[in-house]
């Protein structure tokens, strides 16, 4: 990988990253559902039908979108560089771009630049790479774990960016999983989805989804290990664990790291009618002002909690509904619980992670997700995000 500065932030931050693969490399993604999807993401949605990749391709301080067909040959011209450069098909290239909305890619600068970073790739610049998909970003975020498939060692390394417009349906969110593993494209495509659900699928900072949102994994077949044929195979229940941890720890980073945040929040909804319910429930009181501004404040105000399950539109049953926070519980059988001490609750409040838990009386499916609380901080960010 290699980075470099094309000038679409501001000079002294590199905004230009370019990852090269070894061959035969298997590669899966999944991207955001929003239907004004950067140019990026739809070449990235049609290349993934390869099911190889031989180069990634990101920039920072320009998303690429809403930028209608000068957009797409940008993409195109940056492909075809790459695909020449590297011998290689050009739907074996992928390319993220995040930043701001609705502006043209300068895409000659950026051009100019790929054959400088073609001629200065290093095997250990992961935090450079962090550094440079970032935005709004405090700090890189990266997550690694060392594993087994078959009790022959594996590696999975991922970095990610995103601090606002952060709620995937799969934030602005780009993500790269790379594994030397021998993982076939059909399986390795699965085994993200299954994580993505567990992890990126499950945070929320302001409840709005990217038209640039970018989750890719790379399978680069280093290690010849025993090929993995099906999903629930034993030899890659250790993989499958390692690579949930990897991508957890990086979607929890982007939570801690939310536009103007100060604390991290656990949410917990259990005893649903199904997981779908369940997080729906969890993800409206995740993604309330209320609640969030409440957190903000350290008020435990939990009948804002309340009105948050209610505005779900799942099954509760209000005359079970069980609410803890900090592990305090505050209700029982559908009201306050009699002599109810708030100051165990306030003092909850004040620390810096937040775990609220409620019980619906429905069913048995449980989930966690997590988020940040609402401060004046993601007012400043975002109302001088151009200018």
């Amino acid at each position: 990988m290699a980075t470099g500065y094309c000038g679409f932030k501001l000079e002294g931050f590199d905004d230009l990253l370019l990852i090269k693969l070894e061959a035969e490399t298997a590669i899966a993604g999944i991207f955001t559902r929003s239907l004004t999807a950067a140019a990026p993401v739809q070449w990235c949605k049609k290349a993934l039908r390869s099911g190889q990749v031989r180069a990634i391709v990101a920039n920072s301080g320009n998303a690429n979108a809403f930028t209608g067909g000068v957009g797409e040959a940008a993409v195109e011209a940056v492909v075809e560089k790459i695909a020449a450069t590297l011998s290689c098909s050009k739907d074996q290239v992928f390319v993220s771009s995040t930043g701001v909305i609705g502006v043209p890619l300068p895409v000659d600068n950026l051009i100019k630049k790929l054959p400088t970073l073609n001629k200065d790739f290093s095997q250990n610049n992961w935090k450079a790479a962090a550094k440079t998909i970032m935005t709004t970003d405090t700090f890189a975020k990266g997550s690694t774990r060392v594993t087994e498939i078959d009790g022959i060692k594996v590696t999975i390394n991922g970095i990610a960016k995103g601090s606002g417009m952060i709620y995937p349906n799969m934030a602005t969110m780009l993500a790269y999983i790379f594994t030397d593993a021998k993982i076939g494209q059909p399986i390795l495509q699965k085994t993200l989805k299954a994580s993505a659900e567990k992890s990126f699928n499950s945070i929320t900072i302001d409840g709005d989804t990217s038209t640039n949102d970018t989750l890719l994994m790379c399978a680069t077949a280093c290690i010849r290990h025993p090929k993995i044929k099906k999903l629930n195979d034993p030899r890659f229940h250790k993989f499958r664990s390692a690579l949930d941890e990897v991508m957890v720890d990086l979607a929890q980073q982007i939570v801690r790291d939310g536009e103007g945040a100060q604390k991290f929040v656990s949410i917990t909804v259990k005893s649903a009618s199904s997981y779908a319910s369940a997080k729906r429930i969890a993800f409206s009181i995740a993604n309330s002002p209320l609640v969030k501004t409440a957190i903000a404040g350290e008020e435990p105000n939990w009948g804002r909690i309340v009105m948050a399950v209610g505005k779900s539109g799942e099954k509760a049953d209000p005359n079970a509904l069980n609410i803890q926070i900090g592990g305090v519980q505050i209700t029982k059988d559908g009201s306050r619980i009699p002599n109810f001490d708030e100051e165990p609750v306030a003092e909850h409040m004040r620390g810096t992670h937040i775990e609220i838990c409620v019980d619906v009386g429905i069913g048995k499916a449980k989930t966690t997700v997590w988020t940040c609380d609402l401060t004046h901080g993601y007012i400043d960010i975002n109302a001088d995000y151009r200018t």
